[in-house]
């Protein structure tokens, strides 16, 4: 096909810009269309006919020049630069009109396939005027996406021809994982943890950075009175300690095969991810150092530790994009790989699949060598499907069956589980509803009990 048949095609496919006629316009030409086959009955001459309905071609063109030029018109879309996946947004789009002609107008937006959404956007914008309008917009899936058109299609208030038209308008558009737990704990890290049934455990006695000094409540250690300062004061205050700030955490997060399985909500590397950057934010709040890793196979994004709060942004940079991969994950790598790139002794955080990495062998050694050095804590989610079925209660011989090899893999998980735990490697599963809390839990108590 050549260039200029291809242009005429996409004309008459409305994809750049055309004219086409309205439902009003088909309604009336068939009403007249009637009317001249009535007439033609009676005994009207073709030549009549043919006369009438140019007639009313010809003035129905009329109402093209009611509608203002594309030159007069200016659209301006307002969207967020970064979305959380899940999450409802607003986006805004700006007409504005200086032409003296007034205008009714749809419009559709060139947005990935995978956003819902509604389409199109009905308005009206008055002569020299300017209107906005607005619609949802929800993003499933992270990434980083790219909207560059605008397709409208406007008429006069005759409505009678509509002009299309497609607007540049270019727009990047990040989407991240949900930052509602995040915010959550930010908030009230206390009322977060307790909201799901875990308490922030107390440090040791006189161990960590001394905090500052405060009234005594029931349940106070009575050894940490300050005896000066009661005295002074005349009521009995005490002092307050808290862990000693700068340590090392490293998160470590698994987006092999087995990280796509799909949850109520996302798949297990959604829950993971926004576990992470829970614990990434609790740990940068009090003053610690994080370092951030994603692997399968090999490498795929690495943040060198830091602290501060900005730390967080640079984080998110980083890892909001990786998705899972389609091979097994290569954790001896990734453990030689964090020997080399982390030296300072740190927490390990990894987030995976308790199943697949208990039966991965060859990453033993390389953890054997990592535990010498670092503190290890692996996180998992829970196959809550696993353990429904071996609490089901069997009515049939099918479903003895799968109770039976149900509650065999929970044995066998469960004995690779205590092998490891043998070796001084930690490791827990929870529901994915929980991922985020137990996390952050482990965390401040490991801090708190004084272990790095």
């Amino acid at each position: 096909m050549t260039k200029s048949l291809k242009n005429l095609w996409e004309r008459f496919l409305f994809r750049d810009r055309g004219i086409l006629p309205t439902k009003r316009f088909i309604t009336l030409f068939l009403i007249v269309s009637a009317a001249l086959v009535l007439l033609a009955i009676t005994g009207i001459s073709w030549f009549n006919l043919v006369v009438v309905n140019v007639t009313f071609m010809v003035v129905s063109l009329i109402d093209i020049f009611q509608s203002p030029k594309q030159q007069q018109l200016t659209f301006k879309r307002s969207i967020p630069e970064e979305m959380e996946r899940g999450l409802s947004y607003e986006v805004d789009i700006e007409v504005l009109n200086t032409s003296i002609k007034s205008f009714q107008f749809r419009i559709v937006d060139e947005i990935p396939q995978s956003f819902q959404r509604s389409f199109p956007i009905h308005g009206i914008v008055a002569a020299q005027g300017k209107t906005v309008v607005s619609y949802q917009i929800t993003a499933p899936v992270r990434g980083k996406y790219t909207m560059n058109k605008l397709y409208v299609r406007y008429r006069s208030n005759f409505g009678l021809w509509e002009k299309q038209v497609t607007i540049k308008i270019k727009d990047v558009v990040k989407v991240i994982p949900d930052l509602t737990e995040t915010r959550h704990y930010l908030e009230n890290a206390q009322r977060f943890l307790l909201e799901e049934g875990n308490h922030i455990r107390k440090q040791q006695s006189n161990v960590g950075e001394f905090a500052k000094i405060r009234n005594y409540v029931v349940g106070d250690d009575p050894r940490k009175i300050n005896w000066r300062q009661t005295a002074k004061l005349h009521q009995v205050m005490t002092n307050e300690y808290e862990p000693e700030h700068g340590k090392y955490v490293t998160i470590l997060i698994d987006c092999g095969r087995m990280m796509g399985a799909e949850l109520k909500t996302g798949n297990r590397l959604e829950k993971v991810l926004e576990a992470c950057i829970t614990v990434a934010a609790a740990a940068l709040r009090k003053g610690d150092y994080v370092a951030v890793l994603a692997f399968s196979k090999d490498i795929h994004a690495y943040v060198a530790p830091a602290k501060g709060m900005d730390h967080l942004q640079k984080i998110m940079k980083t890892i909001y994009h990786v998705q899972v991969d389609a091979s097994e994950s290569n954790y001896a790598q990734v453990f030689y790989y964090l020997q080399t790139v982390q030296n300072k002794r740190s927490l390990v955080l990894l987030f995976s699949d308790v199943g697949t990495f208990l039966h991965e062998e060859s990453g033993l050694l390389q953890l054997k060598r990592l535990r010498q050095k670092h503190l290890f804590f692996i996180v998992g989610i829970e196959d809550e499907s696993l353990v429904q079925h071996a609490k089901n209660s069997p009515e049939t011989t099918n479903q003895a069956m799968v109770k039976s090899i149900a509650q065999q893999q929970l044995l066998v998980k469960q004995r690779e589980k205590h092998k490891w735990e043998q070796q001084g490697l930690l490791m827990m599963e929870v529901r994915e509803e929980r991922l985020a809390t137990a996390a952050v839990s482990q965390y401040i108590d490991f801090i708190n009990r004084g272990l790095l």
